[in-house]
């Protein structure tokens, strides 16, 4: 339950103490370099995304149906053009 501020100005001079001669115990750290690695995806997968919405809106722009392009996607055409038909659009 967090202090109510009366509670901290009160003990103000015993919380700052306790905070300043807090040493923490290395042994609770977690290593948080594995949430680089994730930043650092999301970020490639971004990026992935408008590379795919370029090359879509490329290929509509050269007169190629949605099925091909779905086809290439992994996907239907129609789910290509749900997708990525109003984005291309815009």
């Amino acid at each position: 339950m967090p202090y109510s501020i009366e509670y901290v100005l009160a003990h103000a001079d015993e919380l700052a103490r306790r905070f300043e001669e807090h040493e923490p115990d290395p042994s609770k750290f977690k290593d948080a370099r594995p949430l680089g690695d994730i930043y650092r995806a999301v970020q490639a997968r971004a990026q992935a995304e408008r590379d795919i919405l370029d090359a879509v809106g490329r290929a509509r722009e050269a007169g190629l149906p949605w099925w091909l392009i779905g086809s290439y996607l992994g996907t239907s055409g129609e789910a290509a053009r749900q997708r990525y038909g109003k984005l291309i659009a815009a």
